[in-house]
């Protein structure tokens, strides 16, 4: 997670070597301190904007307290030493000679909304930086109940905050992001994910008219290229209405090329033939274990592109929507997976002005009373 300073860290004259926007911000707290007035023309940042603890005390009590005349500002220290008061309230470690150093690296009060531009573009990094970070968590947070909603709502989440960060940095067309993606990440548990996904190919081997009931479930999210063969070769021979059993499937895995990698056709076969359960619960883990994968995946997709400075505003908003529409896309097949449908209402039968019901509960009763 982002460094948070304390409250009374002295981090104006910082010993490590600082990153640029720290220059930054200091010379739009100089500009800001030397004149004043230059507080209309800053726009988009607030205290929270700023990187350190003293730097943001600073700008809060320049944003908060009244502004001197000009007159009077240009001959005596009096406003400086109520900022300095002010700012000291979060940051004890502030004294007049860290002002005075602010004032000195910055001769260009006129340059202030160009550097205020700087210090929202960094905190536009730190804010997705830090919603990616918390996705990825929230992902590998074992004790949530129902992790899959919680996983989304983190998702929305970081999608807000980038279409916070594209209203103020609209993005342009076709500029990405330089950085090289990640990897996906690994199964949490591999072990429970193949013993389930090869359940689901024997279930769906067994009962491939349930087949249909699963159209949201896709190969890729399979975790064994393995199973991700078969279970296209259980779907093509179900939508060709095909005979399905070990043997079809193993011979349309060997049409297919799916044992290239070596697998042993008996190994195959016996894995085929022991079905439990249904193909539509197996399924939905499938599915779900697909979705918090794409959501780890999303995130620190995104987490890469924030961790690279040298990436603007405009490149982190267009490649954190496209990394956030992988989870778009598996959010709807969710949705399809769990929404039950209702049954159909049943229409009422005609009305009839004489003679006996005729309805099949009508028989049904009748029926019923007659064997009491």
């Amino acid at each position: 997670m982002p460094h948070s300073p304390k409250p009374d860290e002295g981090d104006l004259d910082t010993t490590a070597a600082p990153q640029p926007v720290f220059h930054v911000e200091q010379a739009l707290l100089g500009a800001l301190l030397r004149a004043p007035h230059r507080l209309d023309d800053v726009s988009g940042i607030a205290a929270e904007s700023f990187s350190t603890a003293a730097h943001a005390a600073v700008y809060a009590a320049i944003s908060t307290l009244p502004r001197p005349d000009p007159a009077e500002h240009a001959k005596n220290t009096e406003w400086l030493d109520h900022v300095l008061a002010t700012s000291r309230e979060q940051a004890r470690g502030l004294s007049a000679s860290d002002l005075h150093a602010l004032i000195q690296v910055c001769p260009w009060p006129s340059h202030a909304p160009a550097y205020a531009r700087m210090v929202e573009a960094e905190h536009a990094r730190r804010r997705l930086q830090t919603a990616a970070e918390r996705l990825v968590h929230t992902v590998h947070d074992v004790s949530l109940p129902h992790p899959v909603q919680t996983v989304l709502a983190e998702a929305d989440a970081l999608a807000a905050v980038v279409d916070d960060i594209a209203h103020r940095f609209p993005p342009r067309a076709g500029v990405l992001p330089r950085t090289t993606p990640p990897s996906p990440p690994a199964v949490p548990d591999p072990a429970e994910a193949v013993e389930e996904e090869q359940i689901l190919l024997a279930t769906a081997t067994a009962y491939p008219s349930d087949i249909e009931a699963v159209r949201w479930l896709l190969p890729d999210d399979l975790t064994l290229p393995l199973h991700s063969g078969l279970w296209q070769c259980l779907t093509a021979l179900a939508r060709r209405h095909e005979p399905v059993d070990p043997v079809t499937v193993l011979w349309e895995a060997q049409q297919r090329g799916v044992l290239d990698d070596g697998s042993e056709p008996g190994e195959v076969l016996r894995m085929l033939a022991e079905p439990a359960g249904s193909v539509e619960h197996w399924g939905e883990r499938a599915l779900q274990r697909s979705l918090l994968a794409t959501a780890e995946h999303t995130g620190r997709h995104i987490e890469a592109y924030a961790d690279d400075p040298a990436n603007t505003p405009f490149q982190l908003v267009v490649g954190a929507r496209r990394a956030l529409a992988d989870i778009a896309a598996v959010r709807t097949r969710w949705q399809h997976a769990t929404t039950t449908v209702p049954p159909p209402r049943p229409r009422p039968a005609p009305t009839t002005r004489a003679g006996p019901p005729t309805t099949t509960a009508a028989h049904a009763t009748r029926s019923t009373r007659a064997t009491r």
